[in-house]
């Protein structure tokens, strides 16, 4: 594979590239029911989480991660499906995980140029988004893509905007302090005058981990569930294994597209490095244990530490957790077309816990999740069906959650994985093997 090295690089920095860039391999052949995605590379903070994003960003379904680290190398073995849980087949799909994976030092995730990003933190409430796209359209500000995430009666957007007239980002000083100004005022309301925020940005930055980013900021995860619509909470646990320094964190719980991007993405973010670890899904359920260091190479040190890291992977696992009907909206896009149907919802009390705002070739390709104005996820169909009417039946559509398909795991490629030190030697034996192949060490028998 050819790289076209970006102009910043020396001669040097690209050797080094050369020497680290990760190794890929796909294969179809070992496993009779998913394909096998490895990558070995060099190890340096973060680049787990690069892999991981790379592979959910395409909508796979992981099924099952073995991830080591041998000294400062690390190798990771993925068992991905599409959605409908099958084999990955299309080759260009193929073609771009491999290329994408093998450029992660410095490959950017999706670009947003020539856009403006709006971020917003604030207290949810039932019409806040219809208020929110009421003042960008007020505004002549065209929403291109954005994405709403609600937790724990709080609400992280980012939305990506451009000017209604010219279609170039908005840079004009005055009309930003006036977009901040108002939307800050919408969302303040009558309650939330310390907690509300607001900022204006040009970079381009990947928007899930952005709003994990910005809930983790805002705190959501010390404030209690405003209503508590499922009891199925993710189950997390940490303990410290001292013998060998590190703290294992164990995960229960229901299985959904991108579990494990936000967790690695949390862990990332919070500075611990994962050294070990084993995702497995049966059914619809998930288990994941990790093997953590704090960037210093120390564990855990405390009680509160511990809850803390609870807490927030916790809040982690839940932000995404789709509550509500899933309505799907395929429409010609114009000008005011979010304010008008999100005021529909709002006046016919649906509440948005989660929307993904996307415009292609000049169509609004859009996906919301709905609750009653109690938070209740068993919405009357009668105002289902009374906002389809007013917003057009054929455009607006209520789709059944995606669902995580899963075929029975497969015996022949299952490696020996345990708990505590019979994981680490399993996953360390699996290092070795790879570093032999690589002709890194002699034996590793």
């Amino acid at each position: 594979m050819q790289m076209e090295w970006p102009s910043y690089l020396d001669e040097y920095e690209k050797l080094v590239i050369r020497m680290t860039t990760p190794r890929v391999m796909i294969d179809n052949a070992g496993c009779a029911n998913a394909t096998r995605v490895m990558i070995d590379s060099a190890r340096k903070h973060g680049i787990l989480l690069e892999v991981v994003q790379v592979l959910t960003d395409l909508n796979l379904s992981i099924k099952k991660a073995y991830i080591s680290c041998d000294g400062r190398w690390f190798m990771d073995v993925f068992h991905v499906t599409d959605l409908n849980g099958n084999k990955l087949t299309d080759e260009s799909v193929i073609n771009y995980i491999q290329q994408s994976l093998g450029t992660i030092h410095f490959e950017g995730s999706k670009c947003f140029d020539g856009l403006t990003a709006l971020e917003l933190t604030g207290t949810d409430r039932l019409g806040l988004l219809s208020e929110v796209f009421a003042v960008l359209a007020d505004l002549q500000c065209n929403v291109v893509e954005s994405k709403v995430w609600t937790h724990n009666g709080r609400i992280a957007s980012l939305i990506y905007v451009k000017d209604c007239d010219s279609g170039s980002p908005i840079e004009d000083s005055q009309k930003i302090d006036r977009i901040e100004g108002r939307l800050r005022n919408v969302l303040k309301g009558d309650n939330d005058i310390r907690s509300a925020k607001t900022s204006v940005s040009m970079a381009v930055t990947h928007t899930e981990r952005r709003l994990h980013q910005m809930m983790f900021a805002d705190r959501d995860y010390e404030r209690k569930p405003v209503i508590r619509t499922s009891g199925d909470s993710p189950l997390v646990a940490v303990q410290n294994c001292l013998e060998r320094g590190y703290s294992v964190v164990n995960i229960q719980c229901k299985d959904r597209t991108k579990l494990l991007f936000d967790v690695v993405c949390t862990l990332t973010d919070m500075e611990y490095v994962v050294f070990h670890a084993t995702v497995n899904t049966t059914g619809d359920r998930a288990s994941l244990e990790f093997f953590i260091r704090h960037t210093d190479g120390t564990p855990i040190s405390s009680e509160a530490e511990k809850q803390r890291v609870i807490l927030c992977l916790q809040a982690a696992i839940e932000r995404r957790a789709s509550e509500g009907v899933r309505l799907e909206l395929d429409t010609a896009d114009r000008r005011g077309l979010l304010a008008d149907v999100t005021r529909t919802f709002r006046e016919n009390g649906l509440n948005v816990t989660r929307a993904e705002i996307s415009t292609v070739d000049d169509t609004a390709l859009n996906v919301f999740y709905v609750t009653d104005a109690s938070g209740n996820t068993s919405v009357d169909p009668k105002m289902i069906e009374s906002v389809r009417e007013r917003i057009g039946m054929s455009r607006l559509k209520v789709k059944a959650l995606p669902m995580i398909c899963h075929q029975k795991a497969e015996r022949d490629d299952e490696f020996a994985v345990g708990t505590g030190g019979a994981m680490l030697l399993s996953l360390g034996s699996l290092v070795k093997r790879n570093l032999y192949n690589l002709g890194l060490i002699k034996s590793y028998s």
